[in-house]
């Protein structure tokens, strides 16, 4: 695996040689092209222009800030130099933070801090009390130009991870959302607690997969096997009626009633194997 880029990890007077890498192996996607359903030609996206529909050349194109209606500041690729912030390839540490103080709604993206040759004790030893203290440090860092991240540096199975974070005014306050008050009758409560405490489980993420991914490249090879025929219509499931008033209550019922009656099998097919 290939770094990003080879950098240095810096708090206080400490500096630590690192290589940055993607902590994400990102499932390539199903690449779809827009086509003229006469004879599978193509579409292609012209540039033009509002004011009178030309179209436009590369070359007479640029980028511009609305700053009134209908009224543009235009920016060229100088005044982007101006405010250009370049990659120092430095984790400058600012500070450190304990992590559940950390509204999980900042956290990003994830990338692996691996240490170089000559940083491999300083590495291991800032993994180790970030481990012992529960603290994550608060850093910025230009992974691509132009754009700084906020980033919080963390022990994560003896490595270090690096996880871009957004900035505070990035985030939506909950506030925006409304959710009615209503009040929960106690039966009610105890077996929505009861329900949920029968389907807990151990975290394993290997059970779950992009099944539409899936389903969709399975169906695009059947074409591609009947000759781009047309294929049987899809069988259609069941549809809920929009509007429709639900009874939690019989459904809480219902949901417990389906898992009482699978335990008694599990428990003859314990008794058996044993």
């Amino acid at each position: 695996m290939r770094p990003l880029w080879k950098g240095t990890i810096s708090f206080g007077l400490v500096n630590i040689p690192v290589g940055l890498y993607s902590a994400i192996r990102r499932q390539a996607r199903v690449e779809l092209e827009l086509l003229r359903d006469s004879d599978l030609s193509r579409i292609h996206y012209k540039k033009v222009a509002e004011a009178d529909g030309q179209e436009v050349p590369k070359e007479h194109i640029l980028k511009g800030y609305e700053y009134e209606n209908d009224k543009y500041v235009p920016l060229t690729g100088d005044d982007f130099r101006r405010v250009e912030i370049k990659s120092t390839q430095t984790v400058d540490i600012q500070e450190f933070v304990k992590l559940e103080d950390i509204d999980p709604r900042f956290f990003d993206q994830p990338f692996f801090l691996a240490p170089e040759k000559a940083g491999a004790k300083a590495y291991v030893l800032l993994r180790t009390a970030l481990e012992q203290t529960g603290l994550v440090g608060i850093s910025k860092v230009v992974i691509r130009p132009p754009r700084e991240h906020l980033a919080a540096v963390k022990p994560l199975a003896g490595v270090l991870l690096l996880e871009t974070m957004h900035f505070a005014d990035e985030l939506r306050e909950t506030a925006e959302v409304e959710v009615p008050h209503t009040s929960l009758g106690e039966k009610e409560l105890s077996m929505a607690v009861t329900l949920v405490n029968s389907m807990t489980g151990n975290w394993q993420p290997d059970k779950y997969h992009d099944e539409y991914r899936d389903c969709l490249m399975k169906m695009i090879e059947e074409k591609i096997h009947a000759g781009h025929k047309k294929l049987p219509a899809a069988k259609r499931g069941p549809q809920t009626s929009p509007g429709k008033v639900i009874d939690l209550a019989e459904l809480l019922q219902r949901s417990l009633g389906e898992k009482v009656h699978k335990k008694p099998a599990h428990k003859r097919l314990h008794r058996k194997a044993a």
